[in-house]
């Protein structure tokens, strides 16, 4: 969940009255929000970077608050307020006005952004006066979002600029790398694209975003109708429109490969600071009856619609006297069902008013027979002398392929599509790859090592509607100066006997020879119960051993467990 820092004495005095610090948890509670700490940036600092390093940072109290992820109309002071308030004010009306000209201003797209940001939408802000605070809370609000619904530039890009400083048509076009040239921010000389890509990488902000279009033949730019500059999105504005306090009238382009979520992000940056919107608002009708059985009150059509009002969701009964027409601002792009309608209507309502009510189906909880298997199964193997390891679900494709010695084509792995590191490419088709990168960090650690786990793999499965299945799997290892065969087939055993399946043909279990290229030629054999291949255990062949940068004899066991349900 975001957190918004917002400075506790500038919050009471918005919400016009001040509340103890249990009081204002409490209402953050009502809300469908969390006061997550009571900070000061003097106490950040001193935790962060020491006393020292705090001398004189302000004491000014702070409060951290957890918005949900989809409201991303709380993410600044302003949004903050006006959702606290809503039990004591009366929910906004936007609407889109006409500039006193006359004539609104202009965005022109041309086709050459479609090589790289195709989408673009803006609104201008008139009349704005900015104080400091608001200054600060405008610029920051971008930054949530930039971070936020925006991912971090890569979907959608924010640019403000000075409006009495441009003017109008303004173009957003894209053009090669050398022929866009202009005075970045804070710069007082003029840089090309390619020189900015340059300067920026050692930039501790923008060298995150040079990525998303640093390999694009064509870089995103918006001019206006005398050529000057506005930004280069999503990387830097230009120097000659940016804003400060001074500034009253603020022109605002949100660029990107989004057009919806561009829309959300104009909507957030013009609805926080003034009361002009885009119209017009969508509606969605739904029923009292569908309210009440739901959250599990009995209230009237008209009560319920008083409490969606308050929640700044304007709405009327129907002609009918059982539905309920309600009018969606703009500030709310989370709405998107009745059941999310629902959900602010139980808030107005208070969940500390919701009776409590026994449930008409009466039904028993239990664990699932495959979990229940796999804890019996731990206690017994820790009890064997085996420690548990938990590794990551995700690996590299080297480990479950080149490091085994296999084919990566052949292991049935599901792959990252957009992997963020080479160590997280593949969903892990064997828990042994885990294991013996345990066991090379802790080979220091006094011999033998014995080590277990007993977890999911994920394998293609074209059966399965999502095109994969999870398997749950047990794996051991032993890791000693002799390769401890013995101890690992003992360890077989103990689980077959666990499981109450004798030794033998049939409904048995029994080991044959088998070639593996993972363990060393004539010391592999399968597994098989019941009549079923279920795994193998043998000794790992010496090149395995030395791709895991391992330097002793080790053996393993790997076997499904699911068959034994």
């Amino acid at each position: 969940m975001p957190t918004v820092s917002v400075k506790r004495d500038l919050l009471f005095h918005a919400l016009g009255r001040t509340y103890t610090d249990e009081e204002f948890d409490e209402l953050c509670f009502e809300f469908g929000l969390e006061l997550d700490e009571i900070t000061s940036e003097k106490d950040i600092i001193s935790r962060e970077q020491g006393n020292t390093k705090a001398e004189g940072a302000s004491d000014v109290i702070l409060y951290k608050i957890d918005v949900p992820a989809n409201r991303y109309d709380l993410l600044c002071l302003e949004g903050l307020v006006r959702g606290l308030q809503v039990f004591k004010m009366e929910a906004p009306l936007y609407r889109r006005v006409s500039p006193a000209s006359g004539e609104p201003q202009r965005l022109v797209i041309t086709e050459e952004t479609a090589a790289v940001r195709p989408h673009a939408v803006a609104a201008v802000l008139r009349n704005i006066t900015f104080t400091l605070e608001r200054y600060d809370s405008f610029i920051e609000l971008q930054e949530k979002l930039h971070q936020n619904v925006c991912r971090k530039r890569t979907l959608i890009a924010i640019g403000t600029h000075d409006l009495d400083t441009i003017s109008g048509p303004f173009t957003y076009t894209a053009k090669p790398p050398g022929d866009i040239c202009f005075k970045p921010l804070n710069h007082a000389k003029e840089y090309t694209a390619q020189e900015l890509m340059s300067l920026y990488k050692t930039d501790s902000h923008l060298r995150h975003y040079l990525h998303i279009i640093e390999d694009k033949p064509v870089y995103p730019v918006i001019y206006d109708s005398n050529g000057i500059v506005l930004s280069m999105p999503p990387i830097i504005n230009g120097d000659h429109s940016k804003i400060s306090l001074n500034t009253k009238n603020v022109f605002i382009e949100c660029t990107g490969t989004d057009l919806t979520k561009a829309k959300i992000v104009l909507d957030m940056m013009v609805t926080m600071f003034c009361e002009y919107c885009e119209e017009p608002f969508t509606k969605e009708i739904l029923s009292a009856d569908f309210i009440n059985r739901k959250v599990g009150i009995s209230e009237s059509t008209e009560h319920i619609a008083q409490l969606l009002t308050k929640m700044c969701l304007r709405s009327e009964v129907t002609s009918d006297g059982e539905q309920i027409e309600v009018e969606i601002p703009p500030t709310r792009s989370d709405v998107i069902h009745a059941c999310d309608i629902m959900e602010d209507a139980a808030m107005a309502y208070g969940f500390n008013n919701i009776p409590r009510t026994t449930p008409r189906t009466y039904t028993v909880a239990n664990q699932l027979p495959l979990n229940k298997l796999s804890e019996l199964l731990r206690q017994d193997l820790a009890a064997a002398g085996f420690t548990e390891a938990l590794t990551f679900a995700l690996c590299s494709q080297e480990d479950i392929a080149d490091k085994l010695l296999k084919n990566i084509s052949e292991t049935r792995a599901c792959h990252i599509s957009n992997p963020k590191t080479a160590e997280f490419q593949v969903a892990r088709t064997t828990l042994l790859s885990g294991l013996l990168k345990t066991v090379a960090a802790n080979r220091k650690m006094p011999l033998p090592l014995r080590l277990f786990e007993i977890s999911d793999v994920v394998l293609k499965d074209e059966t399965k509607d999502v095109g994969a299945s999870n398997n749950r799997r047990l794996c051991a290892v032993y890791y000693n100066k002799s390769p401890g065969f013995e101890v690992i087939h003992g360890l077989m055993d103990r689980v077959m006997q666990l499981l109450e399946v004798k030794p033998g043909q049939g409904n048995g279990y029994h080991i044959q020879a088998a070639d593996d290229s993972t363990f060393f030629p004539g010391r592999c054999a399968e597994i098989f119960a019941r009549g079923k291949s279920i795994g193998r255990l043998g000794v790992l062949h010496p090149d395995v051993i030395n791709r895991f940068e391992l330097t002793m004899p080790c053996s393993a066991l790997d076997i499904d467990i699911e068959p034994f349900l």
